[in-house]
């Protein structure tokens, strides 16, 4: 068993109907671009009734369908900000809890200290998150999940990875491991992906391994890390 293996992204979703909501960070095999990944997965008409959508270099998630919105509270949030050269990446409204936290001095870990796991048992979906700091003399990034430490929900478990960046290597957490009832919450470390210069290459390889039914929207941001460019695709299943 080769434990350093990296996988193709498409290895780990193909034939797995839910997965939930992901998060890629990771560095391209060039070296020299930052990669960062965010889907999100749909069961029911209000989670599958999403765009994502990018105003001033932010992506949100919002409705596709206003007059059908039944319960905005987790599904409508800022899923990627950036503060200074900290690039934010989460599955919900505590990508602002960790933008505000950075900006008072806060560390990743400290910041999401207020934040727990979604109120929405059985499944009490974990929050995920990740932040990149895009620093071409050491490039690194760090993950984070928050989930429930049993099946009732009682307490909060809490997870933090920090990786250094190495090219063509990056990491994937979700907030599933399957479908199921109540749904599986992920478990253990982020899974080692292999990435792609291309970041065409790369957005299509994830968009068409996501379940066809239950797949939403994605979005891919390539950063260089030596002028702070970005180069972006956006994918909506809703167009």
């Amino acid at each position: 068993m080769d434990i350093y293996q990296s996988h193709p992204i498409q290895a780990l979703i193909e034939g797995n109907s839910y997965v939930g909501r992901g998060i890629v960070l990771g560095l391209t095999p060039s070296g020299d671009r930052a990669v960062a990944a965010y889907f999100i997965m749909g069961r029911s008409a209000n989670s599958r009734n999403r765009v994502f959508t990018v105003k001033d270099g932010e992506v949100f998630t919002e409705p596709y369908d206003a007059s059908k919105v039944v319960d905005p509270s987790l599904i409508i949030y800022a899923a990627i900000r950036q503060w200074e050269n900290r690039l934010i990446v989460t599955n919900g409204n505590q990508t602002d809890t960790i933008y505000d936290g950075l900006a008072a001095g806060k560390h990743f870990a400290e910041a999401l200290e207020s934040r727990c796991f979604e109120p929405d048992g059985p499944n009490f979906t974990p929050r995920i998150s990740g932040v990149f700091s895009l620093d071409a003399n050491a490039p690194r990034y760090e993950m984070s999940i928050l989930k429930s430490i049993d099946a009732e929900g009682s307490d909060c478990a809490r997870f933090t990875f920090a990786y250094p960046a190495k090219a063509g290597l990056g990491h994937f957490i979700h907030t599933y491991v399957c479908d199921g009832n109540p749904i599986p919450t992920f478990q253990g470390e982020p899974e080692r992906i292999a990435t792609e210069d291309d970041i065409d290459v790369f957005t299509n390889a994830l968009w068409q391994a996501l379940d066809a039914d239950n797949k939403i929207s994605l979005y891919v941001r390539y950063t260089d890390l030596s002028t702070g460019a970005k180069n972006e695709r956006l994918v909506n299943k809703h167009e």
